[in-house]
């Protein structure tokens, strides 16, 4: 690993996402959203009519779809995304029909390995803040900054509903942490935050805080 990469573990709106990038861009670094990556799965598999309950044809269709990683920036962030046969679905990937199939798309033992290898090949556009479930226990294991959110369930359960998301996070919780592959835990050697009573700018001030320190900035 020659670049620097920052993992950004965490449970369900736990605030991965925006913290991700306040860092990415505080920093100049590429901002990964791997959960983009499973979304997009989660969407080709509902075009293609694929179930995403059948783990064999979701892994099938795994193998099969043409992707490209592709490095763009926008309003001053340097973002990577997954192309699927040269395109982006930026909002498709958003919809509540995606947003129900992906546990069960991003549970099969076929397209985590699919995945990990495609994030692992983002390394190269530059230093990273990679977000995500496990990227601190199986993306990236070796970085030496990884950083675990969590907050209180009825903080996060707000969140989503200020969105205009209804999710059971409660049953996303137990799924990520119980799933036989990669499961949702704290990375060895993560500082944990737990942002329940914290703005955005507070979470991604104390990560800057100790990644600034730590390469003596």
């Amino acid at each position: 690993m020659k670049n620097i990469v920052i993992a950004i573990d965490g449970t369900s709106a736990s605030g991965k996402s925006t913290n991700a990038k306040l860092v990415a861009r505080a920093l100049g670094f590429v901002y990964v959203d791997t959960g983009a990556m499973y979304r997009t799965l989660a969407w080709y598999c509902l075009q293609k009519k694929v179930d995403p309950h059948d783990a064999k044809a979701v892994a099938a269709a795994c193998r099969k779809w043409k992707t490209k990683l592709e490095c763009v920036e926008k309003d001053g962030l340097r973002a990577v995304h997954l192309l699927v046969d040269g395109y982006y679905p930026e909002r498709e990937i958003r919809t509540a029909a995606t947003s129900a199939a992906v546990p069960h798309v991003a549970a099969v033992p076929k397209v985590r390995e699919w995945m990990v290898r495609q994030q692992r090949e983002c390394e190269p556009f530059g230093n990273l803040v990679m977000e995500g479930r496990d990227i601190g226990t199986n993306v990236f294991p070796e970085t030496d900054f990884k950083f675990y959110l969590d907050a209180s369930l009825a903080e996060r359960s707000a969140r989503r509903a200020a969105d205009g998301v209804q999710e059971n996070l409660a049953a996303r919780d137990e799924r990520d942490s119980q799933r036989a592959v990669a499961p949702l835990m704290v990375p060895l050697g993560a500082r944990v935050i737990n942002n329940s009573n914290m703005t955005s700018e507070q979470t991604s001030g104390l990560i800057l805080k100790e990644i600034r320190e730590r390469l003596g900035r």
